[in-house]
């Protein structure tokens, strides 16, 4: 059983709390941050503003999370299909992600978590590695939430990269083509000491996958909602995990 941190819930997150199984809780909550565009252009505000909106929800999940003693909280921060959006909002989200990279990893080291990236890093700012490379090399030996940003990511190019490093490897004679199975594939992935997402959250109201974690999502349990991702909060985090507990999971196996 964890040991949750009371002191970092309102009094509604603490009522929510008193639902949950701790023995039951995800170990890896995996999200898609969908809807910050949207929710600024119903209220005539550039699309920009949105993004930073949605930095409030970024840090309630972590809050949450830390409070919680979730092992693994993933984000998809930018896919690599994002580059298709106006340069001017691409520039913006790789300024905002990596300001608030530099604003928060003071205090995400003093609450012991760990910062981790997921995806190429071919393409993105200098800027932004470095900060990334500072942030990750800070917290590296810290033992709580690890906070693994999705950025320039993609599930298909991720498996696609797998899959090349593992043909190689049988080219070089390093491994045998007839013997490769799912153990190989899965310890080819980007971060594969990381276990699979338990719960899938998504918000804005859509209901696919987008290029997320394909391989890992397998037998993940799925959440949508149709907040948007500035309107997340806490209690919505308590309200999937208590769902989340209800489901039955049976990996293809039969229960009783």
């Amino acid at each position: 059983m964890v040991n949750i941190i009371l002191t970092k819930f309102t009094t509604e997150e603490q009522a929510l709390i008193g639902r949950l199984d701790q023995a039951r809780l995800p170990r890896h909550i995996a999200v898609i941050m969908d809807g910050n565009g949207r929710w600024a252009t119903r209220q005539g505000l550039p699309r920009v503003i949105g993004h930073r909106a949605g930095v409030e929800s970024v840090r309630a999940m972590i809050n949450a999370c830390g409070g919680l003693g979730i092992g693994y909280l993933t984000l998809y921060s930018f896919s690599m299909e994002n580059w298709a959006r106006p340069d001017d909002e691409v520039r913006a989200l790789m300024e905002l992600i990596e300001e608030q990279l530099r604003t928060e990893i003071e205090a995400l080291h003093r609450e012991n978590s760990r910062v981790r990236h997921l995806g190429r890093r071919d393409g993105l700012p200098a800027s932004l590695c470095r900060t990334l490379d500072d942030a990750m090399a800070l917290t590296a030996r810290n033992t709580g939430l690890q906070i693994i940003f999705a950025i320039n990511y993609s599930g298909r190019a991720e498996l696609a990269d797998a899959a090349r490093r593992l043909a190689s490897e049988a080219a070089a004679g390093m491994r045998d083509p007839a013997a490769l199975g799912e153990d190989d594939l899965a310890g080819a992935l980007y971060l594969s000491d990381v276990p699979a997402p338990d719960l899938l959250i998504r918000t804005g109201g859509e209901t696919r996958v987008s290029n997320y974690l394909l391989w890992q999502i397998a037998y993940a349990e799925l959440w949508f909602t149709p907040l948007l991702w500035p309107q997340f909060r806490g209690t919505h985090l308590l309200e999937a995990i208590i769902e989340y507990q209800h489901r039955q999971r049976k990996f293809g196996r039969i229960t009783s």
